[in-house]
């Protein structure tokens, strides 16, 4: 396959574009910094060389956003808007005047579109949205994807959980407090966490773009879901961490200011399911946390 990814250099698209060029796949990425022959120049905001490249692709996934690790002050609100909302835009006005476009367009959103749930378990079809900057992103960027339908592209919207591997993202920061010392709960502890291993990341996308019946809104997430004290329990257990000291909320927000961040990442509760993929027969490698954190512990 011809693969288009756009804002691939980071730990998601690093890792797609080794698992699908190790399957003989052609890989494109699109970046602000083009350092290799499969780099191409684009600023994700107007058309350039890079939309010839769309030309008779079979898959565009579109992984563009600014971080939302970091302080939500109206500067980062606007860039984190504005991002997600301008490389979509730009994205579907190239989309429109390719004579091949691409067979599937996979655009990444978040599984912080559904509200801070503890009991509720959130599928596509029953998930609960709700109304504050985070949840009002995610609306607006899949509104903005979702607007235009294309004969002949199968558009996906990937409400992507925390995606855990060893070579970015969450899981070395949380290794590294856990071997600290600090690997209690956070906060009451009793937020849900939903997250996916890295190869059950990067197989689901696979699965999606080979299985045709599959489009809309998809949640990309473990099947189970689990606290964020019983994760922390779960990883002292396994890096041998004799103890960790819990977080208060008060000392979280305290935190959050020197780290440049928002304790919301660590304190809204996402109780999500992967209904779609569960109903397709996807199958998960890592299905349980135990289970993808032994592996991860190995390589």
């Amino acid at each position: 396959m011809k693969i288009i990814i756009a804002a691939g250099t980071g730990f998601l698209g690093q890792n797609l574009e080794k698992y699908f060029t190790e399957k003989g796949d052609q890989v494109y990425i699109l970046t602000r910094k083009p350092q290799r022959k499969n780099e191409i120049y684009w600023d994700a905001k107007t058309i350039g060389e890079w939309k010839k490249v769309l030309e008779q692709s079979d898959v565009l996934i579109n992984l563009t956003g600014k971080s939302v690790d970091c302080r939500y002050n109206e500067k980062n609100k606007a860039e984190i808007y504005g991002s997600r909302m301008n490389s979509t835009k730009i994205l579907q006005e190239a989309v429109n005047t390719c004579s091949i476009p691409p067979k599937i367009w996979l655009n990444a959103s978040s599984a912080t579109i559904y509200v801070h749930s503890e009991k509720h378990l959130n599928t596509e079809e029953n998930g609960v949205i709700g109304d504050d900057f985070s949840m009002n992103i995610c609306k607006s960027w899949e509104a903005e994807f979702f607007k235009i339908h294309n004969e002949g592209i199968r558009k996906v919207a990937l409400r992507t959980s925390i995606v855990i591997g060893n070579n970015g993202g969450a899981f070395p920061k949380l290794k590294m407090i856990t071997k600290l010392g600090l690997g209690g709960k956070q906060g009451r502890g009793s937020q849900m966490v939903s997250w996916i291993h890295i190869d059950d990341f990067c197989n689901a996308v696979d699965w999606i773009i080979q299985n045709k019946s599959m489009e809309g809104v998809i949640n990309i997430t473990a099947p189970v879901p689990l606290s964020n004290e019983g994760m922390m329990k779960k990883l002292r257990k396994q890096l041998k961490a004799p103890f960790g000291l819990d977080a208060p909320v008060w000392q979280l927000e305290i935190a959050s200011i020197f780290l440049d961040t928002e304790t919301e990442l660590l304190l809204k509760s996402r109780n999500v399911y992967p209904e779609k993929l569960m109903k397709s027969g996807f199958h998960f490698s890592y299905p349980t946390f135990d289970e993808a954190i032994l592996n991860l512990s190995k390589t």
